[in-house]
């Protein structure tokens, strides 16, 4: 693997090129007007597999969004190593804050990424990140050093809750068969010191319904007379954090992992600028949960956020009246030993207990998934430490990550191995945002990295 740099270097334009025709595809599982768009982007990702050298691509049928299923067996005798990625993309909304068109990827240049990014939705969640693994597979199979057999399962409903692809692990275990996972699918600290994730926070997440009125009333005739569904729900969902930002719904933090005085130490070593990150983000100030700091808070504890609230009228100019309903989003992301099915129990029947006697309240649970923590001191683990020892010169950070992955616990659960999460994202590609990017140098420092995890993989396994 002398040349993978060299290899990297030469095929840089095709492999920027590959990977913009493929965020080109409107590839968005939320919005059934995509369906079409998202059909197209697993066969674009066959192709994608075939040409890389597979010596088996399928288009797998599930009740959703096709998972897309690849595999390089040389000799059933060595370690299989599973990568796992999705091709569906966030949608792009708000429309109006993106610099240049979602769909329409442009590579520019930014104060963290002066060599450019390529700024497009999917870029770094997950495409980019899942097209490095195809790409590494590419080098490592033109070279003649892939050491080990591979598969590859990319799915289409990651960003809405993976359920087609339980179904599908389930149904495929002897398929799916390995003796590793490898995801890129999260980030690291910085393009100077790289990290792994060692962590997930789960998730569970709802949509309220707040129903007053059987009709939306004159706010002159009615107002003060009547419940107001808006203000009942602000009211309502104000509620659900106290003066200390802890959450209000009872048994929430029953099985919260608190982590010892040790082990925030360790978690404190990783680098970060408070100043800096209020910068990022426009901030002149930070907010919490008391007694943690802004690496603990986006960690190791739950969390409860509205991600959409809306209701009434919000067109142009003004409309004097009192809605009929109202409606919020919420995600609650969890950490390991939550179980996401009971806070969704627990949040339901808290919202409901809470709602005032002149409306009533539905709750729609949306989707979830558990948390999970992986050893430090596995092979695969120890393989990708070395690997990026290697390419970026610095050891590897163990990190926990605030974000969830919820199908990490179903592969241990279901196929019975560990996920190392080998991510090279950065905080600030804003992903799930408008003007989402993946920078080139993070792009090709992937390509240049896996096939090392391969090597070093199979080496420890022996």
């Amino acid at each position: 693997m002398n040349n993978i740099k060299q290899y990297v270097q030469e095929n840089k334009e095709r492999f920027l090129n590959e990977l913009i025709e493929l965020l080109k595809i409107p590839s968005v599982s939320a919005d059934t007007a995509y369906s079409q768009d998202v059909i197209d982007t697993a066969n674009a990702v066959k192709v994608s597999l075939e040409k890389a050298g597979c010596n088996h691509v399928e288009i797998c049928e599930t009740p959703g969004y096709p998972i897309v299923f690849g595999e390089h067996i040389i000799d059933k005798n060595l370690p299989t190593v599973l990568v796992y990625g999705h091709y569906d993309v966030q949608p792009p909304d708000p429309m109006e804050l993106w610099t240049s068109p979602p769909f329409e990827p442009v590579i520019k240049t930014t104060e963290i990424h002066p060599e450019g990014a390529i700024f497009a939705r999917g870029a770094c969640d997950d495409k980019g990140q899942m097209y490095m693994h195809v790409k590494a597979f590419e080098y490592m199979i033109q070279n003649n050093c892939l050491p080990c057999n591979v598969k590859f399962m990319i799915e289409g409903e990651e960003e809405v809750g993976s359920k087609s692809l339980s179904w599908f692990v389930t149904q495929n275990q002897e398929k799916l068969a390995n003796d590793v996972i490898l995801i890129s699918d999260t980030g690291m600290i910085s393009n100077q010191q790289p990290s792994i994730t060692t962590g997930l926070r789960g998730l569970s997440y709802v949509e309220v319904e707040v129903t007053g009125p059987n009709r939306d009333l004159h706010s002159g005739l009615y107002g003060g007379a009547v419940a107001n569904p808006i203000n009942v729900l602000a009211k309502m969902i104000a509620s659900l954090h106290d003066e200390n930002n802890h959450i209000t719904i009872p048994g929430f933090y029953d099985n919260v992992e608190e982590l010892s005085l040790e082990e925030r130490a360790e978690m404190a070593k990783a680098p970060f600028n408070l100043d800096n990150y209020k910068k990022a983000l426009n901030l002149n100030d930070i907010y919490g949960e008391k007694g943690y700091v802004t690496n603990e808070r986006n960690s190791i504890r739950p969390t409860l956020d509205v991600n959409g609230i809306w209701g009434g009228y919000i067109g142009e100019g003004a409309k004097t009246v009192i809605a009929s309903q109202a409606f919020a989003k919420i995600s609650m992301r969890l950490v390991p030993n939550q179980d996401w099915e009971q806070i969704t129990e627990l949040f339901t029947k808290h919202f409901e207990s809470i709602a005032p006697s002149g409306v009533t309240v539905k709750v729609k649970p949306h989707h979830g998934g558990q948390g999970y923590v992986t050893p430090i001191d596995s092979i695969g683990y120890k393989a990708a430490n070395k690997a990026y020892t290697e390419t970026f010169g610095v050891p590897a950070i163990p990190v926990r990550s605030g974000g969830s992955i919820p199908i990490v616990a179903l592969f241990e659960k279901e196929l019975k191995s560990k996920t190392i999460l080998m991510g090279f994202g950065l905080d600030s590609d804003a992903i799930h945002s408008p003007n989402e990017h993946f920078g080139i140098f993070n792009y090709l420092k992937g390509i240049e990295t896996i096939p090392l995890f391969y090597k070093y993989f199979v080496e420890m396994s022996k």
